[in-house]
Protein backbone atom coordinates (compact mmCIF):
# COMPACT_ATOMS: atom_id res chain seq x y z
CA UNK A 1 0.00 0.00 0.00
CA UNK A 2 2.91 2.59 -1.27
CA UNK A 3 2.79 5.87 -2.10
CA UNK A 4 -0.01 7.66 -0.87
CA UNK A 5 2.12 10.33 0.09
CA UNK A 6 4.04 11.43 -3.06
CA UNK A 7 0.84 10.70 -4.61
CA UNK A 8 -0.89 13.57 -2.74
CA UNK A 9 2.45 15.22 -3.06
CA UNK A 10 2.09 15.36 -6.74
CA UNK A 11 -1.34 16.72 -6.70
CA UNK A 12 -0.50 19.77 -4.58
CA UNK A 13 -2.30 17.93 -1.76
CA UNK A 14 -1.19 17.17 2.12
CA UNK A 15 0.40 13.42 2.98
CA UNK A 16 -2.61 12.78 4.97
CA UNK A 17 -5.08 13.28 2.18
CA UNK A 18 -3.24 10.87 0.05
CA UNK A 19 -3.88 7.98 3.34
CA UNK A 20 -6.99 9.30 3.27
CA UNK A 21 -7.16 8.32 -0.71
CA UNK A 22 -5.33 5.12 -0.08
CA UNK A 23 -7.95 4.16 2.79
CA UNK A 24 -10.87 4.72 0.48
CA UNK A 25 -9.05 2.78 -2.07
CA UNK A 26 -9.40 -0.57 -0.03
CA UNK A 27 -12.94 -1.98 -0.46
CA UNK A 28 -12.25 -1.86 -4.51
CA UNK A 29 -8.84 -3.79 -3.94
CA UNK A 30 -10.33 -6.26 -1.69
CA UNK A 31 -13.56 -6.69 -3.97
CA UNK A 32 -11.34 -7.19 -7.05
CA UNK A 33 -8.95 -9.38 -5.22
CA UNK A 34 -12.60 -11.56 -4.00
CA UNK A 35 -13.85 -11.56 -7.96
CA UNK A 36 -10.21 -13.56 -8.63
CA UNK A 37 -11.14 -15.84 -5.90
CA UNK A 38 -8.08 -15.13 -4.04
CA UNK A 39 -8.67 -17.05 -0.31
CA UNK A 40 -5.54 -14.86 1.66
CA UNK A 41 -4.67 -11.01 1.00
CA UNK A 42 -2.49 -9.08 3.02
CA UNK A 43 -2.24 -5.39 3.35
CA UNK A 44 0.80 -3.92 4.88
CA UNK A 45 -0.78 -0.75 6.10
CA UNK A 46 2.11 0.59 8.47
CA UNK A 47 5.53 -1.03 9.67
CA UNK A 48 7.00 -0.81 12.67
CA UNK A 49 9.57 1.73 11.20
CA UNK A 50 6.32 4.00 10.02
CA UNK A 51 6.90 5.30 13.74
CA UNK A 52 9.90 7.28 12.99
CA UNK A 53 7.38 9.71 10.75
CA UNK A 54 6.92 13.07 11.86
CA UNK A 55 4.46 13.05 14.94
CA UNK A 56 1.31 14.35 13.15
CA UNK A 57 1.37 12.34 10.35
CA UNK A 58 1.53 9.39 12.30
CA UNK A 59 -1.44 10.49 14.68
CA UNK A 60 -3.25 11.31 11.29
CA UNK A 61 -2.51 7.65 10.20
CA UNK A 62 -3.91 6.47 13.26
CA UNK A 63 -7.31 8.01 13.85
CA UNK A 64 -7.84 7.33 9.85
CA UNK A 65 -6.74 3.39 10.58
CA UNK A 66 -9.70 3.88 13.24
CA UNK A 67 -12.45 5.27 10.75
CA UNK A 68 -11.44 2.86 8.25
CA UNK A 69 -11.95 0.32 10.33
CA UNK A 70 -15.45 1.53 11.34
CA UNK A 71 -16.70 2.47 8.06
CA UNK A 72 -15.77 -0.71 6.19
CA UNK A 73 -16.67 -3.27 9.33
CA UNK A 74 -19.64 -4.03 7.78
CA UNK A 75 -19.44 -4.55 4.34
CA UNK A 76 -16.63 -6.50 5.14
CA UNK A 77 -18.41 -8.94 7.36
CA UNK A 78 -21.61 -9.07 5.06
CA UNK A 79 -18.82 -10.32 2.55
CA UNK A 80 -17.82 -13.22 4.57
CA UNK A 81 -14.67 -11.66 4.86
CA UNK A 82 -12.55 -12.71 7.83
CA UNK A 83 -10.02 -10.44 9.56
CA UNK A 84 -6.70 -10.71 11.07
CA UNK A 85 -4.39 -8.63 12.58
CA UNK A 86 -0.90 -9.33 11.79
CA UNK A 87 2.05 -6.91 13.76
CA UNK A 88 2.26 -5.54 17.21
CA UNK A 89 -1.03 -5.23 18.68
CA UNK A 90 -0.25 -3.87 22.05
CA UNK A 91 2.19 -1.34 20.40
CA UNK A 92 -0.97 0.53 19.02
CA UNK A 93 -3.19 3.03 20.60
CA UNK A 94 -5.84 2.09 22.83
CA UNK A 95 -8.69 3.06 21.35
CA UNK A 96 -7.57 1.30 18.00
CA UNK A 97 -6.36 -1.67 19.44
CA UNK A 98 -9.92 -2.54 20.59
CA UNK A 99 -11.45 -1.84 17.16
CA UNK A 100 -9.02 -4.15 15.88
CA UNK A 101 -9.14 -6.70 18.33
CA UNK A 102 -13.38 -6.49 17.76
CA UNK A 103 -13.04 -6.67 14.03
CA UNK A 104 -11.04 -10.22 14.17
CA UNK A 105 -13.20 -11.30 16.67
CA UNK A 106 -16.38 -10.85 15.05
CA UNK A 107 -15.04 -11.38 11.47
CA UNK A 108 -13.43 -14.67 12.78
CA UNK A 109 -16.11 -17.15 11.63
CA UNK A 110 -16.59 -15.72 8.52
CA UNK A 111 -15.92 -18.51 5.35
CA UNK A 112 -14.72 -16.17 3.07
CA UNK A 113 -11.30 -14.29 2.25
CA UNK A 114 -8.87 -13.68 4.85
CA UNK A 115 -7.67 -10.10 4.78
CA UNK A 116 -4.46 -10.03 6.88
CA UNK A 117 -4.11 -6.56 8.40
CA UNK A 118 -0.22 -5.88 8.73
CA UNK A 119 -0.57 -2.98 11.14
CA UNK A 120 2.36 -1.73 12.88
CA UNK A 121 4.48 -4.90 11.81
CA UNK A 122 7.60 -5.25 11.06
CA UNK A 123 9.32 -8.95 9.19
CA UNK A 124 12.39 -8.80 11.14
CA UNK A 125 10.97 -8.38 14.45
CA UNK A 126 7.98 -11.34 13.79
CA UNK A 127 10.87 -14.03 13.28
CA UNK A 128 12.71 -12.08 16.86
CA UNK A 129 9.65 -12.34 18.53
CA UNK A 130 8.90 -16.12 17.20
CA UNK A 131 12.69 -17.13 18.72
CA UNK A 132 12.05 -15.86 21.73
CA UNK A 133 8.95 -17.51 22.37
CA UNK A 134 10.74 -21.06 21.57
CA UNK A 135 13.96 -19.56 23.90
CA UNK A 136 11.03 -19.05 26.62
CA UNK A 137 9.45 -22.14 26.01
CA UNK A 138 12.73 -23.55 26.87
CA UNK A 139 13.15 -25.14 23.31
CA UNK A 140 16.96 -26.55 22.74
CA UNK A 141 18.79 -25.60 19.88
CA UNK A 142 18.01 -28.18 18.17
CA UNK A 143 14.33 -27.80 18.37
CA UNK A 144 14.43 -24.26 16.87
CA UNK A 145 13.86 -25.50 13.08
CA UNK A 146 12.17 -23.73 10.61
CA UNK A 147 8.88 -25.22 11.30
CA UNK A 148 9.11 -24.26 14.49
CA UNK A 149 9.74 -20.97 13.90
CA UNK A 150 6.83 -20.78 11.04
CA UNK A 151 4.65 -22.27 13.96
CA UNK A 152 5.62 -19.08 15.95
CA UNK A 153 4.94 -16.33 13.34
CA UNK A 154 2.35 -13.92 13.54
CA UNK A 155 1.57 -15.61 10.22
CA UNK A 156 1.32 -19.00 11.90
CA UNK A 157 -1.02 -21.61 10.44
CA UNK A 158 -1.45 -19.32 6.79
CA UNK A 159 0.23 -20.85 3.79
CA UNK A 160 3.33 -18.53 2.73
CA UNK A 161 2.12 -15.63 -0.30
CA UNK A 162 2.58 -16.83 -3.53
CA UNK A 163 2.61 -12.88 -4.92
CA UNK A 164 4.10 -9.74 -3.28
CA UNK A 165 2.52 -6.46 -5.07
CA UNK A 166 4.32 -3.64 -4.20
CA UNK A 167 3.13 -0.16 -5.59
CA UNK A 168 4.63 3.30 -5.81
CA UNK A 169 7.68 2.39 -7.73
CA UNK A 170 10.06 1.19 -5.25
CA UNK A 171 11.72 -1.95 -5.92
CA UNK A 172 12.68 -3.13 -2.83
CA UNK A 173 9.99 -5.44 0.63
CA UNK A 174 10.63 -2.93 3.17
CA UNK A 175 11.13 -5.37 5.92
CA UNK A 176 8.00 -7.38 5.03
CA UNK A 177 6.84 -10.85 5.82
CA UNK A 178 10.92 -11.66 5.26
CA UNK A 179 10.70 -15.11 6.50
CA UNK A 180 7.31 -15.94 4.69
CA UNK A 181 8.41 -14.05 1.42
CA UNK A 182 11.27 -17.15 0.65
CA UNK A 183 10.14 -18.26 -2.52
CA UNK A 184 7.47 -15.47 -3.05
CA UNK A 185 6.99 -14.10 -6.69
CA UNK A 186 7.54 -10.25 -6.92
CA UNK A 187 5.33 -7.66 -9.21
CA UNK A 188 6.43 -4.14 -9.59
CA UNK A 189 4.63 -1.03 -10.37
CA UNK A 190 4.54 2.38 -10.58
CA UNK A 191 1.29 2.91 -10.17
CA UNK A 192 0.55 4.19 -6.70
CA UNK A 193 -1.85 2.73 -4.24
CA UNK A 194 -4.84 5.48 -4.44
CA UNK A 195 -4.88 4.39 -8.35
CA UNK A 196 -4.36 0.91 -7.67
CA UNK A 197 -7.58 -0.54 -9.08
CA UNK A 198 -9.49 -3.43 -10.71
CA UNK A 199 -7.39 -2.93 -14.09
CA UNK A 200 -3.90 -2.91 -11.97
CA UNK A 201 -4.86 -6.16 -9.91
CA UNK A 202 -5.97 -7.90 -12.94
CA UNK A 203 -2.47 -7.43 -14.46
CA UNK A 204 -0.55 -8.44 -11.96
CA UNK A 205 -2.48 -11.61 -11.39
CA UNK A 206 -1.95 -12.39 -15.40
CA UNK A 207 1.62 -11.89 -15.34
CA UNK A 208 1.58 -13.53 -12.11
CA UNK A 209 -0.01 -16.42 -13.79
CA UNK A 210 2.38 -16.76 -16.82
CA UNK A 211 5.47 -17.24 -14.32
CA UNK A 212 6.87 -20.73 -14.17
CA UNK A 213 7.65 -21.02 -10.16
CA UNK A 214 10.62 -23.57 -9.45
CA UNK A 215 11.21 -23.04 -5.75
CA UNK A 216 15.28 -23.76 -6.05
CA UNK A 217 14.92 -27.00 -8.41
CA UNK A 218 15.80 -27.16 -11.79
CA UNK A 219 12.99 -28.48 -14.29
CA UNK A 220 13.11 -31.97 -15.20
CA UNK A 221 13.21 -30.92 -18.97
CA UNK A 222 16.32 -28.45 -18.89
CA UNK A 223 19.93 -29.34 -17.52
CA UNK A 224 20.93 -25.79 -17.06
CA UNK A 225 21.16 -24.40 -13.49
CA UNK A 226 19.59 -20.93 -12.54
Amino acid sequence: MDGNGRWAESRGLSRQEGHRAGAENLRTVIERFGQHDVPMLTLFAFSTENWGRPRAEVDGIMRLAGRTIDREMNSLHEASVRLRHLGDLDGLPTGLQKRVRAAVERTAGNSGMTVNLAFNYGGRADIVTAVRALVAAGATPEQITEEAISAHLTTAGQPDPDLIIRTGGEHRISNFLVWQAAYCEYHFTTTAWPNFGPAEVDAALIEFSRRRRRFGLVPEDSGASG
